[in-house]
């Protein structure tokens, strides 16, 4: 909030399409969907019929002992999407509750099975799976664990896949399977304490939009299956066609064990996250005895008006035939964004899916606060992590808003460097 005083909070009246309005009329192209959440643009009249059609039947029922249509009807359309035998839905609040949900019920599921002792975690290192205690005890991010170190449970972390690491003459193939060595290294040695490793497929977020091979989740798949560990798969921000697929972990023919989804879901609309998992999962907490019931709950889980939002969104998908548009969408970026990438000042120009991103060689301490000021002069919110500057704009973009965004940004690298 300090911060605040010299850099004032903009405030948004309205939004439409990929656009967002101040009150004073101003615009901003919102390239980063509002936090990556935002896939079919503000005000969508598609997204808007579906909630207010909602509102007039039921706004919310608690699913303590009580059902209705549009989550069953979700549940069935996320089991005919997903990858193959993951049957089941647990229905969250947010990305971080997702996380929490996961890792409860894979421990808890090792207890109903008779190994109480595989109770531990592994992860990436710079992963980012939430910021509740028991996301944190799986997030790698040095300004969190610093802060609440005390109050987590430590695990693990395991080298990260991703290219910009690899050596000058390895590919990007070959890095990834060096750290899944390095993986299975680690299985070999602690695998009866570890219940789980958690994974953020093919695109690492807030490490700076880190992207590996699939190949790693391909290796991450059969090491987990030898050594008894389940595979969480983190689609929270990757998933909904973000990197191509519906999801990513289908660019490594892979099902995980739960597969977690966020964000995207509602098309940006309202909080919502749905974990999903397998029937041999469900199975060990289907019993008389309360205690091997899997304990979690939320007061707004499944919400009528939020999984409303989650199938129109499906909705367009479907209609639009999304993911065959965005591969063309891509090229056209990846083709007007040429300057960006040739640019003297830009290293690692990277894209998978509708995601690109790259860093900026720069003097400037202080880069991701004057890119960001310095956007809004330009009608562009851009919200770097550190030097690395990413785009992840609402799929309707059209060629003209492509065309304005690299053009801008290019003005703010030039002015900055």
């Amino acid at each position: 909030m300090k911060r605040h005083e010299t850099l004032p909070l903009v405030p948004i009246a309205r939004g439409e399409g990929v656009w967002l309005y101040d009150l004073d009329g101003k615009r901003y192209l919102d390239t980063v969907s509002s936090w990556w959440v935002n896939l079919f643009g503000h005000c969508n009249p598609r997204i808007n019929a579906a909630i207010t059609d909602q509102l007039g039947k039921l706004e919310h029922v608690m699913l303590a002992g009580f059902t209705h249509e549009p989550v069953v009807q979700l549940s069935e359309r996320l089991s005919e999407l997903a990858p193959a035998g993951l049957g089941h839905c647990f229905y969250g609040s947010d990305g971080a509750s997702a996380t929490e949900i996961a890792l409860k019920m894979s421990a808890h599921y090792w207890r109903n099975s008779g190994k109480p002792h595989k109770s531990e975690f592994i992860s990436l290192q710079n992963s980012y799976h939430g910021e509740t205690l028991g996301a944190l005890s799986v997030t790698d991010v040095a300004l969190f664990r610093d802060a609440y170190g005390s109050l987590i449970k430590q695990n693990a972390t395991v080298p990260c896949p991703d290219w910009r690491d690899a050596a000058a003459d390895e590919s990007a193939e070959d890095y990834a399977l060096r750290c899944a060595n390095s993986l299975e290294k680690h299985l070999q040695a602690h695998h009866k304490s570890i219940a789980a490793f958690i994974i953020e497929p093919l695109i690492q977020g807030a490490a700076g939009m880190a992207m590996y091979h699939p190949i790693y989740l391909q290796r991450a798949r059969e090491l987990c299956s030898q050594y008894d560990i389940h595979l969480i798969a983190d689609e929270i921000a990757v998933g909904m066609g973000r990197t191509g697929t519906m999801f990513a972990c289908e660019q490594a023919n892979i099902s995980p064990d739960f597969l977690l989804i966020s964000k995207g879901i509602s098309g940006g609309y309202l909080p919502l996250s749905i974990v999903m998992t397998t029937d041999h999962i469900y199975q060990a907490f289907y019993d008389d005895q309360t205690a091997r019931g899997f304990l979690h709950s939320h007061s707004y889980t499944g919400n009528p008006l939020a999984c409303r939002a989650a199938l129109a969104t499906l909705a367009i998908f479907e209609q639009d035939d999304v993911l065959n548009a965005n591969r063309v969408k891509v090229a056209i970026f990846n083709r007007i964004a040429t300057p960006l990438r040739e640019h003297a000042k830009v290293r690692n120009f990277r894209n998978t899916g509708m995601i690109w991103a790259f860093e900026v060689d720069t003097a400037h301490a202080d880069f991701a606060q004057r890119c960001f000021t310095l956007g809004l002069l330009h009608e562009l919110l851009l919200r770097p992590m550190g030097n690395t500057v990413y785009f992840m704009p609402p799929y309707v973009i059209t060629e003209k808003e492509m065309q304005m965004l690299v053009e801008r940004t290019l003005t703010v690298i030039d002015t900055l460097s």
